[in-house]
């Protein structure tokens, strides 16, 4: 893959990524309700992203990518976090990546341009599924609340 070592340029500074990433999250008038967790906790989230990007790229299947959004969207509809600002937090992340990209990647060649490209269309394509098994999980959380709260005014 021509776009690993800008794979590898984002995993290596993966705190950094995180940190700009939580503080655009917690300026953001789109993600109000964010203001109710932790750092920690959108600081562990965002982490894993940026840190394990090659890992969650080269995946054969989309089951680890499936199951680990499932858990942040049901997470977040515990918490009390409206999707659509859930839905912000995922795209803020993936734009913060790019713009990082665009700016560290230093593309002073047709070869490495091309190589921005190509992981441009990677996290894009990565982004789609990961914001897709989110409102899945999400859903799925507020199907079996919605459930719990049927059953529980018949008792």
């Amino acid at each position: 893959m021509l776009s690993d070592r800008l794979i590898r340029m984002v995993e290596s500074h993966a705190d950094e990524l995180t940190r700009g990433t939580v503080k655009s999250l917690r300026d953001s008038p789109h993600a109000s309700s964010y203001q109710a967790l932790t750092d920690d906790d959108i600081y562990e989230r965002v982490y894993r992203v940026y840190h394990d990007l090659g890992r969650w790229l080269a995946a054969k299947t989309d089951d680890p990518l499936k199951n680990w959004h499932h858990q942040l969207g049901k997470k977040r509809f515990h918490q009390g976090i409206p999707l659509c600002e859930l839905v912000w937090a995922l795209t803020l992340t993936k734009h913060f990546a790019f713009d990082y990209i665009r700016l560290y990647g230093f593309a002073d060649s047709a070869l490495e341009l091309h190589q921005q490209i190509e992981l441009h269309h990677l996290l894009d394509h990565f982004f789609d599924r990961a914001v897709f098994y989110t409102i899945e999980g999400y859903e799925h959380a507020a199907t079996v609340d919605q459930r719990h709260a049927a059953v529980a005014g018949h008792s």
